[in-house]
Order: C-alpha cells, then structure tokens, then sequence
C-alpha cells in the first residue's frame, strides 16, 4: 500500500528547502545596511586552497555603515583585500596595517531598483521550486490511484498539497515584500 502522508511530508520538505534558500539568497542581498553575510563569497588563498574569507579573520560591523575585517594573522591583510576587491562585493577596502574597513556606500535609487528586481526574481526562483515540489507530488498521488488508492482519498491528499503550496508561496511573498522594503527605505 503507497503512504501518501510520505507523499505530503516529501512535497512540504522541498517546499520549506525552497523557503530557506530565498532566505539565504535575500540574506546576501546588500540594501544599503552593512551585513557580514554579503561577504559570505569571498575566499582567500590560505596555506595553497581558498579559504571562505570568515574561516581566516573576525567580521563584525560596529556600525550600519561598516564593515569590520580583521584577520588572524597579519600576512593575510593583502590577501583578503584582494580577495574582496576581486569579489562582486563592489565595495573598495581601506587597510590600516591591522584591520580592513568596509564603508557601505548609500545606494542610489537605480542600484536600489536592480535589487529589487534581483530580490523580486529570487522569489520567482523559489515560487517555481515550490510549484515543481507541488506537480511532483500529485503525480505520485495520481499514479497511486493505479496502485489501489481511492479516488476521494487522492482528491483529499491533492487538497492537502494545494494548502501547504499555499502556505509557502504566501510566506515566499512575506520574504520578498520584507527585503523589497528594506532596499527602497533610505
């Protein structure tokens, strides 16, 4: 006998692995704020490897405008600003000898609108992820039916996954309108 409750829990899963990639990617979004995670894609060369750029200094931003590097060992203050300077970061590093400071410069109003549309078009990314988990679920619900499932508990268990797509696209929505606020507010 086919489980559809596994069919449901399997649909929810990749629903919710949706959710929290558009959050991961909104995360390194900039919006005019200094957030460390918009350094999430820098890496370093390390002793031969690349390095993620948290794994060789401390980033913290004592301010909403600042970025503050500081790395683990002196010899490594070229290499990260290097590293960031050849990164989609965008933004130029100051050197102190000691620590590299990030100033997140104020976004100008066209910069704030190609966000937008890169926020709005990681939420269409992760509405299509959420409606592909959906179609994959009713087409094992509706191959069950062959394997012995009634039509009505089918019917029902669809419902079901009608609900919870729902449910994630409205929360996809929620995501989107949050960081879309937080670029256009200067």
């Amino acid at each position: 006998m086919v489980d559809i409750k596994q069919f449901i829990k399997e649909a929810e899963a990749k629903m919710e692995q949706s959710v929290e990639y558009l959050e991961d990617e909104l995360s390194h979004i900039r919006a005019g704020k200094a957030n460390p995670k918009i350094l999430d894609g820098v890496r370093v060369p390390y002793y031969g490897s690349l390095a993620p750029l948290s794994n060789v200094a401390s980033v913290t931003t004592p301010d909403a405008k600042t970025i503050i590097i500081t790395p683990w060992e002196r010899s490594l203050i070229r290499d990260i600003e290097k590293a960031i300077l050849d990164s989609e970061v965008g933004i130029t590093p100051e050197n102190n000898g000691e620590i590299i400071r990030l100033g997140i410069p104020p976004l100008t109003e066209e910069r704030r609108r190609i966000l937008a549309k890169q926020s709005k078009q990681e939420a269409e990314n992760a509405k299509i992820g959420i409606r592909n988990a959906r179609r994959d679920a009713i087409d094992s619900l509706k191959k069950s039916i062959k394997e012995g499932i009634p039509e009505d508990v089918e019917k029902d268990a669809e419902g079901e996954v009608q609900k919870i797509h729902d449910r994630y696209v409205r929360k996809v929505d929620e995501l989107y309108v949050a960081k879309e606020k937080e670029i256009m507010t200067i």
